[in-house]
């Protein structure tokens, strides 16, 4: 549903995302994570048609983003790390507004239960200038799933909900993944991006560190890990935060050895 060859997007001098691969099947969340300033919301403005690559392919449900743009972004979400939106709005005009835009047949019923899901409804005409970060962050992801898309790329979409709200959010994430919606998640937390995602990708200085499941990159540090590395888990085997760590910690110029 998603794939992507090659991605690179530079700045002037700076390249902050450099020969990116992947790929993410129906049913499947990624995982994106990476220290502040290695990529990751470049990588996810990119794939959502907003950024345009350096060079790189990016499709999107089958459809080219340099070839068919308006397809690609038909078939996708994106859910920025700070909710955009109109301020002079209320909740069920966002909707309107979406549902228009996106040709949404018979939208009534489905704005509904996404205002019942994420606890909305009691909001639906007040205007989002009055609602609180949490209640915005609500609000773009029930604009989100209004069109309930192929493909979700979500930047930090947890920020601002409280403990309910991250819970009800992630069984809303997991749930679109189930019936077959692609899914990229980034977020700092990484405690619940391991919990949520099936699969990880670690960017570090726009170069992909890690990748792959659990296990497998669990396998992989094991057996590159310093004794003194950190915590593992009761089976011995690294924690998730721990080949984070692993993962971003600087690295030794070529031919010289890690420091004892």
């Amino acid at each position: 549903m998603i794939e992507v060859s090659g991605l690179s997007k530079r700045f002037d001098e700076l390249l902050a995302v450099d020969g990116l691969d992947l790929a993410v099947a129906p049913g499947e969340i990624l995982g994106l994570v990476g220290v502040n300033g290695a990529g990751k919301t470049t990588c996810l403005r990119m794939l959502a048609g907003i950024l345009p690559a350096t060079t790189g392919s990016i499709l999107i449900a089958g459809h080219r983003m340099t070839a068919d743009a308006v397809a690609a972004r038909r078939s996708l979400a994106f859910v920025p790390d700070t909710p955009m939106l109109f301020e002079s709005l209320t909740v069920h005009e966002h909707l309107v507004f979406v549902a228009e835009l996106y040709g949404v047949a018979q939208p009534a019923p489905r704005m509904d239960a996404l205002l019942a899901e994420f606890e909305l409804t009691a909001k639906r005409h007040e205007l989002a200038s009055s609602l609180s970060r949490g209640m915005r962050q609500k609000l773009a992801l029930v604009c989100a799933f209004l069109h309930e898309p192929p493909v979700l790329l979500l930047d930090e979409p947890l920020t601002g909900l409280d403990p309910p709200g991250r819970r009800h959010t992630c069984e809303a994430i997991a749930r679109r993944a189930a019936a077959g919606s692609a899914v990229i998640v980034s977020s700092h937390q990484l405690e619940i991006v391991e919990r949520l995602s099936t699969r990880f990708l670690i960017l570090h200085q726009g170069r992909v560190r890690l990748s792959g499941t659990l296990e497998e990159i669990r396998a992989r540090v094991a057996g590159e890990r310093r004794p003194d590395a950190g915590p593992a888990t009761a089976d011995g085997l690294p924690s998730f935060e721990d080949i984070f760590m692993h993962a971003t910690a600087p690295q030794p110029p070529a031919g010289r050895a890690p420091d004892p």
